[in-house]
């Protein structure tokens, strides 16, 4: 990790309280949509602070979200092994079957500018499902999988390794295949979650253990942290202009007490001013 030189901290805020667990933020036509996943609930928030509930799952977590092109949700549903899209009548059908890759846990989901799903979990891999509903593994060797984040121009893949604690780059090939897997950044201590990338080419990730959301450029300097009073799970960039930081956060006991902080309603979405607009996918 180098050297940080750091921008002051900015204010942060509170959009939202009460939720259980919340995850997998994304800014989407004009409002933040997350998944909560320890009240099995995805929702969707307005900057003034009000939300509904849009869709209410059967299956508990992980599931992480993102959109097709064509403006369809897919939602991971994680310990079913499947990747669900929802029609417009509200229906969720099946849109990629990841069993014959691996019937470990899925987890992450990115959809990049051009309509490659990709989808993270199971034994450290990444598998890539095409419009035609086809799954094939294109990365391994992820220590834990988590964020995905896709650059602007749709040349790079970068993927939160959260047990390797370092953010790793893979190239993105014409027909969606992944290579030249490296080091984008290590984070030394930093254990980074959910990843987001503005137009300077930096990226923000939360951090569970160490309860901070944080900004590092390709090589490891770090340029802001904003530390928080409990672990921050995901980062977006959004609102108007794509300026806003929302950082999904909720107190942390660890995986064998997930249902007692679902319980204790601890979830929080805070804002804060960003230095620079998020660009590329999610």
């Amino acid at each position: 990790m180098m050297p940080s030189r750091q921008a002051s901290a900015p204010e942060v805020k509170t959009l939202l309280t009460g939720l259980a667990m919340g995850e997998s933020p994304r800014w989407h036509e004009g409002r933040l949509w997350f998944s909560d996943w320890g009240a099995q609930e995805i929702v969707a928030a307005d900057l003034d602070g009000s939300s509904e509930v849009v869709i209410r799952t059967s299956f508990g977590l992980p599931f992480c979200i993102d959109w097709l092109p064509d403006g369809r949700l897919l939602i991971v549903s994680g310990r079913d092994n499947l990747l669900l899209r929802r029609e417009p009548d509200g229906s969720l059908v099946p849109h990629a079957d990841l069993r014959r890759l691996s019937d470990k846990v899925w987890n992450e989901i990115v959809v990049d500018g051009r309509g490659n799903v990709y989808v993270n979990g199971g034994p450290g891999i990444i598998a890539l499902v095409r419009p035609d509903g086809s799954a094939r593994q294109v990365a391994d060797g992820i220590a834990f999988p988590n964020g995905m984040a896709v650059t602007p121009d749709n040349a790079t893949l970068i993927i939160a390794d959260s047990h390797g604690k370092r953010l790793t780059a893979f190239d993105i090939a014409a027909d969606g295949s992944l290579s030249n897997q490296r080091v984008w950044a290590d984070l030394g201590g930093g254990v980074p979650d959910g990843i987001c990338i503005d137009a300077d080419k930096a990226v923000w990730y939360g951090d569970v253990p160490n309860k901070r959301c944080v900004r590092v450029h390709e090589g490891g300097q770090v340029l802001q942290t904003i530390q928080l009073d409990r672990g921050c799970f995901a980062c977006m960039l959004g609102g108007t202009g794509n300026r806003t930081l929302f950082m999904i956060v909720a107190e942390w006991r660890g995986m064998q007490h997930i249902p007692d902080v679902a319980r204790a309603r601890t979830g929080q979405v805070l804002t804060a001013e960003a230095p620079a607009p998020g660009v590329g996918w999610p």
